[in-house]
């Protein structure tokens, strides 16, 4: 018997640092909060490091941040889903039309009276996950190979359309719910010139050191060696942002529990009504367990990286889309770990036949 048909059926377990990731943000807040009152001249020392909107210690950090799952999307994989264009095209339709959407219905039946918290959740529906959705779609036993496919045009379409779907919803769409005159005056140039500094840079470093180095070094060095050396960076880089933000304006700390409930609220909603919808598509579609599960996930989950870059570089570092940005990962943890048990009763229920597949 092969390694990979001994494991079937072997539930795969998360990693420490991913298993933890709540505690290290909430962590992280509560050390950004003790700078902020022990240290009071950090604020100023912090921002003294900034050249017009971008603050470079922030800026670094963010780039960092994305690097690492940018990495490990390998394009050649893309061909392979497309022997499935059903699936494809429901996946990116539900993906990118009804997620976002949804998403921007949910924050104003809940934030309406918080402008910026309200803005900070329509910019985190914006663009479906391309980091953690791995991990979510492995521990589900999800299609491994469809999840990657998902990933690189997830991914490509983030690099070219985040700008105008960002400017759609922010500055069409907003005012004909009646929030025109609510929102901050945001321009195309300005959100693409955000999206190009924090997406576009990792995304042009990640795609040259995964050609030089798979050419340099070999397809096996780079997976087993380049890859979990770069993986913590994007965890690393995300509790940076934190402490900084949280050290700049620590008197959040008074309304952080009462305002964490009011995000995450919306967001489990999200992330239950959009697993639950994609799943039951691709059912009806006809699809296998590992393609349900994989495209379920890729449905749910969000890029919360780029959520918080674009709510620094347009809104800035204390504003409240980027405290909401830092909020989303707190909640999506636990609730996609939730939901990765959801998978198996789901499996077990309309799927007790099946076999996963090498």
């Amino acid at each position: 018997m092969s390694t990979a048909a001994a494991n079937i059926g072997k539930k795969k377990k998360l990693g420490f640092l991913d298993k933890y990731l709540t505690l290290w943000i909430f962590s992280a807040m509560l050390i950004g909060v003790l700078v902020a009152y022990f240290i009071p001249s950090a604020s100023t020392t912090i921002q003294s490091f900034s050249k017009g909107t971008i603050n470079i210690p922030i800026a670094i950090g963010l780039i960092l941040m994305m690097y690492p799952p940018l990495t490990k999307i390998d394009f050649s994989t893309l061909k392979d889903i497309f022997n499935k264009p059903k699936l494809l095209f429901v996946t990116l339709f539900v993906t990118w039309v009804i997620g976002p959407f949804l998403m921007f219905l949910l924050s104003i039946i809940f934030l309406k009276e918080h402008v910026e918290y309200m803005t900070g959740l329509i910019i985190i529906g914006l663009a479906p996950c391309i980091a953690m959705v791995i991990v979510w779609s492995e521990l589900a036993e999800g299609n491994r190979a469809f999840t990657a496919g998902l990933i690189g045009i997830n991914s490509l379409l983030q690099v070219f359309f985040f700008s105008l779907y960002a400017y759609f919803y922010l500055e069409i769409m907003l005012p004909l719910f009646g929030m025109k005159g609510q929102i901050i005056n945001v321009s195309i140039p300005e959100i693409a010139k955000t999206v190009g500094l924090y997406l576009g840079v990792p995304f042009a470093a990640a795609m040259l050191s995964r050609f030089t180095l798979l050419k340099l070094k070999g397809e096996k060095w780079f997976h087993q060696k380049f890859i979990p050396f770069v993986s913590p960076i994007t965890l690393i880089a995300l509790l940076f942002t934190i402490v900084v933000m949280f050290s700049l304006k620590g008197e959040m700390i008074i309304n952080i529990p009462l305002d964490v409930l009011k995000v995450a609220i919306p967001l489990v909603i999200y992330f239950a009504v959009m697993f639950m919808l994609m799943f039951f598509t691709a059912k009806f579609l006809g699809s296998n367990y590992r393609d349900s599960a994989s495209v379920s996930f890729t449905a749910a989950g969000n890029n919360f990286e780029l959520a918080i870059a674009v709510s620094i570089g347009v809104f800035g570092i204390n504003s409240g889309q980027a405290f909401v940005g830092v909020v989303g990962p707190l909640v999506e943890v636990p609730a996609l770990i939730a939901l990765v048990n959801v998978a198996f009763w789901l499996k077990k229920k309309y799927y007790p036949t099946h076999q996963a597949s090498i």
